[in-house]
């Protein structure tokens, strides 16, 4: 079972999770990833850290961890640098930065790891508003990648650089994080038929970041249906619903809303949404 909410520390992820760790210090985003990692090792997957600077530097920062040093001697541990990798001011292609990582993931299975972890330092690749929003959409696509495959990842951002609700933008499409500004989270799912999760609260102080996260997001239906997961879901107003409605309108689809929040089935009755259906789960 995938973990969703708030979390206060980077333990007991498994091999489907997806955590935003916002933090406001190097050491701290290194201390943290090393935890992230080397709880990987213990599940038998490969892991990687990815940083900005120099890649024999980041290495040299983990060396001499004790967790870590073995596995970057034996190869089942890499360090890559942001850096190598892209441009400064680059802006990710969303699906085709999947692809790499799906790759990366087979790869690692068929050395005979039970997957792939990564932690990494993405705060260079959000820092336009290019950037976010392409990598917003990126978040939303590896995290449905994620749900189904042995794949699993820290995504950091530096609170120091990113500042204005930016790190919000990216961190609600991850099914865990610790940024205490999001309200709502928008990210995949493993529940089968579900076009994507929703968590948390959607209310009028979550209006605007909503709509572009759906934007973003874009969920599609399968089969006139545009289902979604809304079991962690708390509070949804009727702008809310809404939207939801009208993504799945967009396709020509009707809404199915998955939830334990009863206030669902109230709102839909009051609008008298005919192309909304709620079932309420356990």
């Amino acid at each position: 079972m995938r973990r969703s909410g708030m979390v206060e520390n980077v333990r007991g992820f498994g091999l489907h999770d997806h955590v935003c760790w916002s933090f406001d210090d190097r050491t701290q985003f290194r201390d943290h990833a090393v935890e992230f990692l080397a709880e990987g090792l213990e599940l038998g997957q490969a892991v990687r850290y990815i940083g900005t600077g120099n890649a024999e530097r980041l290495r040299d920062e983990l060396i001499g961890v004790s967790a870590l040093g073995t596995a970057l001697r034996d190869g089942t541990a890499e360090v890559v640098s942001l850096d190598d990798v892209y441009p400064v001011g680059s802006v990710v292609d969303p699906a085709a930065q999947v692809l790499v990582y799906a790759a990366a993931t087979e790869k690692a299975l068929a050395d005979g790891f039970t997957g792939l972890r990564v932690a990494a330092d993405c705060t260079a690749l959000v820092e336009s508003p290019q950037q976010r929003a392409a990598f917003a959409t990126y978040e939303h696509l590896i995290d449905r990648y994620i749900a189904a495959h042995p794949f699993s990842a820290m995504c950091a951002y530096d609170s120091r650089r990113l500042t204005g609700g930016a790190i919000e933008q990216v961190a609600c499409m991850h099914p865990n994080t610790n940024a205490g500004d999001v309200r709502f989270r928008l990210h995949g799912t493993d529940r089968a038929g579900c076009a994507a999760a929703l968590g948390g609260e959607v209310d009028s102080t979550s209006r605007e970041a909503f709509a572009e996260a759906l934007e973003r997001a874009d969920p599609r239906p399968v089969d006139g249906e545009l289902v979604v997961d809304a079991t962690g879901l708390t509070f949804l107003d009727h702008n809310g619903l809404l939207r939801l409605s009208a993504q799945a309108r967009r396709s020509g689809a009707t809404l199915a809303l998955h939830t334990r929040w009863p206030g669902a089935v109230r709102i839909v009755r009051a609008l008298d949404l005919s192309d909304v259906r709620v079932e309420l789960t356990s």
